[in-house]
């Protein structure tokens, strides 16, 4: 069982063992926390399988990002590596919508989970709306999410929410001395400062080898960087050709320096403030807008040395 999630399978099986379950589940927490997991493991307890036996299962459909085009598509029937879509797609949802119009294959029970909900189309939204309103008997559905508050709130309103907590950082530290055990000190507290709580990115993290980026970024918020070179340095160790999820964290990383700066004898903390919104702007963008690495590592030096004004405490 991953870290946090006593309640939500407390929650699952109580319900599960009742006369009437919901049809609909919100899985709700940060991405990372194991959310898909536990989605996986709750379907298989659901049509009565081992998970180890539930590859392809006929009763569990899972929708997720598909190939980008043909082109990546035919990557992934040959076996290849290939590039997902940005979203979950109005065709994928339809194509559930069809096998719905029959009965469950081995049993008299459904799993239809949707991994992540939050990146649904609009329309593919729309279209989950109709089933989760008029759900067939045996079929039901569990959403993962990352950012609940994306979803249609009239498909949060057919749902029970099952809330999956972030975890300590004394246990994340402990979980990534067992699993990463050749981690050094900067990279571990860097990997935990970026995951916000959650150990699946913690442990991507790490992976990255975020100690230094972490390091440069601290000495940037405690010293400005007047003649730019803090700045080259930085650039330097998110690399030229970052790919989407090594961006993900370091902007994960410098929101998490700019929170901890946050001190409530400062004399003017409004560059911090400032600083922090930004930094959930781009955040925000990151997932569809196409950075270049050189000019966003940049702008996030030139962020933390703003910050970095706000040094000087009201009582001097």
């Amino acid at each position: 069982m991953l870290l946090g999630h006593e309640t939500a399978w407390r929650e699952w099986r109580k319900a599960l063992g009742g006369e009437r379950m919901h049809h609909a589940w919100l899985l709700a927490g940060r991405r990372g926390v194991g959310k898909g997991s536990f989605a996986f493991a709750a379907a298989c307890e659901l049509v009565g399988v081992d998970p180890a036996d539930a590859q392809n299962h006929p009763d569990i459909l899972t929708l997720t990002y598909a190939p980008k085009d043909d082109k990546e598509e035919r990557k992934r029937a040959d076996g290849k590596p290939y590039e997902v879509a940005r979203s979950i797609r109005i065709a994928q949802v339809r194509g559930m919508q069809a096998r719905l119009g029959t009965r469950p294959t081995l049993g008299d029970k459904r799993a239809i989970i949707i991994d992540p909900a939050d990146d649904l189309e609009r329309n593919a939204a729309n279209a989950l709306l109709k089933s989760l309103e008029e759900p067939p008997i045996g079929t039901y559905f569990l959403l993962v999410a990352h950012s609940p508050a994306r979803l249609l709130p009239t498909i949060r309103s057919r749902c029970r929410v099952l809330r999956f907590p972030t975890v300590s950082d004394a246990e994340m530290d402990r979980l990534l001395a067992d699993l990463s055990p050749g981690a050094d000190t900067a990279t571990r507290a860097a990997a935990i400062a970026a995951a916000g709580g959650s150990p699946g990115a913690a442990l991507q993290f790490v992976d990255m080898e975020l100690g230094k980026v972490g390091q440069a970024m601290d000495a940037i918020l405690a010293r400005g960087d007047p003649d730019f070179q803090l700045r080259g340095t930085l650039a330097g160790l998110i690399g030229a050709r970052p790919d989407r999820e090594r961006i993900r964290a370091v902007l994960e990383l410098a929101r998490s320096a700019v929170a901890q700066r946050l001190d409530g004898a400062m004399a003017d903390p409004r560059p911090v403030i400032d600083t922090h919104s930004e930094l959930v702007r781009l955040t925000g963008e990151q997932p569809t807008y196409n950075f270049d690495a050189g000019l966003l590592a940049m702008e996030i030096g030139t962020l933390l040395a703003k910050a970095a004004t706000a040094s000087e405490r009201a009582d001097g």
